[in-house]
């Protein structure tokens, strides 16, 4: 059963390729190079993009190839339209509660706004984007969300995504609605190719979950510092509310141990004086991104060091550390708002 999609971007999802030809033509007039016709781009082009810049203007450093296409390419997000039959996969799939990925080698500059400009950027628990090679990336993507290869899927339309999804053991989907046409995809022997998208919800068994489905059991910690201030994180699957660093337990791990590790993935900081706080049984929460219900196991904690430095991994957007009052009055996830206030009860926080 596919219980997660690996999803590229353009080409696959968007219709991108009047403003990539656009950004492309302009890094090469740039270097006083002749511009490419949309076909001879299309035949040209290929992944990693690195091997495609190597023929065209040989010799130029990475960081200036991204500069300049960032530099040349469209202002705004309004050239670039879902493509058909995307919104439908990504709709019922998130109703089956399937999980969602993009990996991408567009700019993540690009990707998020447009994402959040057609209305799809909720859809994804993770947009890894400027991906180089994906046949190098997806090895660790695949690991951190602890995502098993026989329950994936990767959905692209470049012999390079079939290569990655080949590469990482997972099901490979070729769309023709890109940027290569069936012929040269069918060289990279996919598992499955389809004209568009408009089969893959049938093709992928996608239906809503069914209500006896196991709740998914996770641990999560409030995080005090030396100052007593509690560390809350923002991300996109909690509708953009703060709310405490965690994730789900892994067989054969405590809990104790999985929220050692999973704080220490998610921000890189230390823990001691664990202590667990109590269990909230969350059942289809209204914030979070898809249908879900969690045993969401909660604990209070300091951290090990005295100038603990915070670091991010890609699952959350922003970080602060703010006194009990302030955290109080900022914009909660109602799980956090919940424990904070059973720790405040208990006695466990102090005004």
């Amino acid at each position: 059963m596919i219980r997660n999609l690996l999803l590229d971007w353009s080409g696959t999802l968007v219709d991108d390729l009047s403003s990539v030809l656009q950004a492309v033509n302009g890094m090469l007039r740039s270097q006083g190079q002749e511009p490419l016709d949309r076909q001879a781009f299309r035949e040209r082009f290929r992944l990693p993009y690195t091997e495609f810049f190597d023929e065209m203007l040989p010799g130029m450093p990475l960081d200036r190839l991204q500069q300049l296409y960032l530099e040349h390419f469209p202002a705004g997000p309004g050239g670039v339209t879902l493509l058909p039959h995307a919104g439908e996969l990504l709709r019922q799939a998130a109703a089956a509660g399937v999980r969602m990925v993009v990996l991408s080698s567009a700019p993540e500059a690009h990707v998020v706004p447009q994402a959040a400009a057609l209305g799809v950027r909720d859809c994804f628990e993770l947009m890894r984007c400027g991906v180089v090679d994906k046949r190098e990336d997806i090895h660790a993507l695949l690991s951190s969300l602890d995502m098993r290869a026989e329950e994936t899927a990767f959905i692209g339309d470049m012999r390079h995504d079939i290569e990655a999804g080949k590469a990482a053991g997972v099901l490979t989907i070729a769309t023709c609605t890109g940027y290569e046409t069936a012929a040269q995809l069918m060289t990279s022997a996919p598992d499955l190719l389809v004209p568009d998208l408009g089969r893959l919800p049938a093709v992928l068994g996608l239906r809503s979950l069914p209500r006896t489905e196991i709740p998914v059991s996770t641990v999560g910690a409030l995080i005090l510092n030396h100052h007593d201030e509690l560390l809350l994180i923002r991300t996109h699957k909690w509708s953009h509310r703060w709310g405490i660093p965690g994730g789900k337990i892994k067989r054969g791990e405590t809990c104790e141990a999985a929220l050692i590790r999973e704080i220490e993935e998610e921000t890189g900081l230390r823990l001691r004086d664990i202590e667990f706080v109590m269990v909230q049984d969350c059942i289809e929460p209204p914030e979070f991104q898809r249908s879900a219900h969690f045993l969401l196991l909660n604990y209070l904690a300091r951290c090990a060091d005295e100038d603990p430095q915070v670091v991010l991994n890609d699952e959350a957007q922003a970080f602060q550390w703010l006194s009990l009052t302030a955290a109080l009055k900022a914009s909660l996830n109602i799980p956090t708002r919940v424990l904070i206030e059973e720790c405040l009860r208990r006695g466990l926080l102090q005004h």
